[in-house]
């Protein structure tokens, strides 16, 4: 990360604390890092862990760096950026949220208005370093500020930038609630092989070494999905008949539903979380 700014994290849940340890693990200076939350036991488990710097005044948090990310609960969001809007007035940070369905200029708003921006929508799979993150950036960004954001995030996974903010109700329904649908299908699987008789354990071995092998697979290679699943399929052979009944079953239309609903809710959820 060129210039190693400072970076401030207004929360210190689950993703920050993952965000943190991945950027430590690419070389982040732990002196350029600090914490704020309510819970001063929680922070000072954090700064032994991390050796970064805590407090619990969002406010003097937010005055100590380049780059403010906010992750707190969309719920809180209000509050927290009034609380530390003068801060933010006053210094200039880049500001960067990995709340869901709180738009840009909502946060905006909340913060005194004319502030560069990020919106970042992680998933789960970030707590082991296999995040996907959709990103967008306002017009007041710099590119090096981009580029500091990314940095931030391929520590723990992957970015990939959207163009309109509107986009990242597409991400959320297929990397930020993604996670759940492939446990949904690994679950499925595990009981299937119960049901035939395997032992729970090696069922869950094998589902989940399968799955990770698919994933990795289909990162390594230059095909398309539909060959990956042609070469695993040979004619009158038992994926075909596999395959088949998915297909029949109408399992591509229930996917297309069920993103479709994800998608419709984050739409839902932007509304919602405005008028707060």
């Amino acid at each position: 990360m060129s210039k190693s700014p400072t970076i401030s994290f207004i929360g210190a849940g689950n993703m920050a604390s993952a965000i943190i340890g991945g950027m430590l693990d690419n070389g982040y200076k732990a002196g350029a890092i600090w914490v704020s939350a309510p819970d001063d036991e929680h922070l000072q488990g954090l700064r032994k862990r991390f050796g970064i710097s805590v407090t619990t005044d969002n406010r003097y948090c937010a005055q100590q760096s380049d780059v403010v990310v906010l992750a707190v609960k969309p719920q809180v969001m209000a509050s927290v950026c009034e609380d530390i809007a003068a801060v933010v007035r006053n210094t200039r940070p880049l500001m960067v949220s990995i709340a869901a369905g709180l738009t840009a200029d909502t946060i905006d708003g909340w913060l005194g208005g004319g502030v560069p921006m990020v919106r970042v929508m992680p998933n789960t799979p970030s707590l082991v370093g296999k995040g996907a993150a959709g990103l967008f950036a306002n017009s007041r960004v710099s590119e090096q500020q981009k580029n500091d954001v990314a940095a931030i995030f391929d520590s723990v996974g992957s970015a990939n930038w959207v163009q309109q903010e509107e986009q990242l109700h597409a991400v959320t329904a297929l990397s930020g609630s993604g996670p759940a649908y492939f446990f949904l299908i690994l679950e499925a699987l595990e009981e299937a092989a119960t049901n035939a008789g395997m032992a729970a354990e090696t069922a869950r071995e094998l589902a989940i070494q399968t799955m990770a092998g698919a994933a990795e697979m289909a990162a390594r290679s230059d095909l398309e999905p539909a060959q990956l699943k042609r070469n695993v399929m040979s004619p009158g052979g038992t994926t075909e008949q596999a395959v088949n009944t998915f297909e029949q079953g109408g399992l591509r239309e229930l996917v297309q539903k069920a993103y479709s609903a994800a998608y419709t809710r984050s739409q839902e959820m932007a509304k919602e979380l405005a008028g707060k």
